[in-house]
């Protein structure tokens, strides 16, 4: 049986986690920030479709990306040498959130309910959610949105109008990330895109072991509003 989460009820341990579904540890409780930054402290995240039940998720192994392991191959280089475009955080997160929960091409629906998205705006009036932004010609073409705690950074979802915009968005995360001392970008699930980047997946154990170095780093929730980029980025 999994375990049901009820009012102030602990997550269960990580290592009770199913194998099939993979990751799948708990359901129910509620998407307050309180049990929200519970999870990612643990290296939980919800992931349900509207109508279900929350379910939790610790899968294993586990895809991550470190910060100084970013690849960024030739044509995504001449994108950020050539293109006109415009690096933002924090300046529309909702629109961010928006943009990423709509269906994509071959999906039904999608999981970023009303419900997580009300959320993850709560988190990011309290500075702990953030959105990095690429605009072109005045207008929102990409970007992603994810939560910030100590130092990890646990990625949630991207979006593109443009070809590469949201690509151009990361390799500014991760720079931004790198310079200030973050030690991982949690991402969840193997997908080719990602791995493409340079993520790649390590056990759960060590996923866990990593993630208490940093997410006790001593680094208050802030906006990263006036922290925008602009212009080009050097390859």
């Amino acid at each position: 049986m999994i375990p049901w989460l009820d009012g102030d009820s602990p997550f269960p341990p990580l290592a009770s986690a199913r194998k099939e579904p993979n990751g799948l540890l708990a359901v129910g409780g509620d998407l307050s920030p309180r049990r929200l930054l519970e999870a990612y402290r643990l290296g939980i995240f919800p992931w349900f479709s509207e109508g279900d039940p929350i379910l939790w998720w610790s899968p294993d192994p586990r895809m991550v990306l470190f910060p100084d392991e970013l690849k960024v191959s030739r044509s995504l280089a001449k994108a950020l040498r050539n293109r006109r475009y415009e690096v933002r955080f924090d300046c529309d997160f909702e629109g961010v959130i928006r943009a990423c929960s709509a269906p994509r091409d071959g999906q039904p629906g999608t999981w970023i309910t009303p419900e997580m998205r009300s959320a993850y705006l709560r988190l990011h009036q309290l500075g702990y959610a953030h959105s990095v932004e690429t605009w072109m010609d005045g207008e929102l073409a990409g970007g992603l949105y994810g939560v910030a705690l100590g130092a990890a950074f646990f990625g949630e979802s991207m979006f593109a109008r443009v070809r590469d915009a949201s690509k151009i968005a990361l390799v500014h995360l991760v720079r931004k990330l790198h310079a200030e001392g973050f030690g991982m970008i949690d991402c969840q699930m193997r997908t080719g895109h990602l791995a493409s980047l340079g993520a790649r997946e390590i056990p759960r154990t060590r996923f866990s072991r990593k993630l208490r170095e940093l997410v006790d780093y001593d680094r208050a929730p802030r906006s990263w509003r006036s922290d925008a980029e602009q212009g080009h980025v050097p390859a």
